[in-house]
């Protein structure tokens, strides 16, 4: 075969997809430690860490640009170019969840109620769990192609995607919590801040949903 082929032959995008995730999860990490600066009313330190995971995100974004450019409509690919798509724009809102939520919280320099740092912590943490469960499953695609969505490693993904699950059962359960005890403060709170409080629950709950449905869009991706 002419060098041509071969190099569209040996054209993937799973790396790629891994170097983008690893940059969105980075979002994610960095903004339990904006969170921590946040509930401390650190805002020097809360504007520098909003501005790293402004300048990950970019970063995500720039991967993201240069994926897409690269997926020629004819090209030779172990699934097809719209699975690709929608896979790297479900990891995007992980990144976009994480920049939303930095930047509505140093904007208007909210803080969460001190009685409920703690369950808002427990949820933070649910989310970044997710995310890295979320990370650690695509960063096995390579090795699922390698033996064709059998074995050993369908294992080891089933088990991480089984955990995705869990953590998001129980994010699900921690905003309940969260909300009802928010509802509980709201006469004594400034009546916008709760609702941005409220949305900013909401976001961080949304980055374990968003985990999960990297997930299930792998296990769509195994099935064809």
């Amino acid at each position: 075969m002419s060098s041509v082929i071969i190099d569209l032959l040996g054209k993937s995008p799973i790396k790629p997809l891994q170097e983008h995730i690893e940059k969105t999860y980075r979002c994610t990490q960095l903004l339990g430690d904006f969170l921590k600066a946040s509930s401390s009313n650190n805002w020097e330190q809360a504007t520098e860490l909003q501005a790293q995971i402004v300048d990950a995100e970019n970063r995500a974004d720039e991967i993201k640009q240069a994926i897409r450019a690269s997926l020629p409509k004819f090209m030779w690919m172990p699934f097809a170019r719209s699975d690709v798509i929608e896979l790297l724009t479900i990891q995007d809102r992980m990144a976009n969840k994480a920049k939303d939520i930095a930047g509505l919280m140093l904007g208007r320099k909210i803080v969460f109620p001190p009685s409920m740092t703690g369950s808002v912590q427990h949820l933070q943490g649910l989310s970044i769990n997710a995310a890295a469960k979320a990370k650690d499953a695509i960063n096995e695609l390579d090795e699922l192609l390698e033996t064709g969505f059998s074995g050993k490693e369908v294992t080891v993904v089933q088990d991480l995607l089984n955990e995705l699950n869990l953590i998001e059962s129980e994010s699900d359960a921690a905003q309940i919590e969260i909300r009802a005890h928010l509802m509980e403060l709201e006469s004594g709170l400034p009546p916008v801040d709760v609702m941005f409080l409220y949305r900013i629950v909401d976001l961080i709950g949304d980055i374990a949903d968003v985990s999960q449905r990297i997930g299930n869009r792998l296990i769509l991706l195994a099935s064809k």
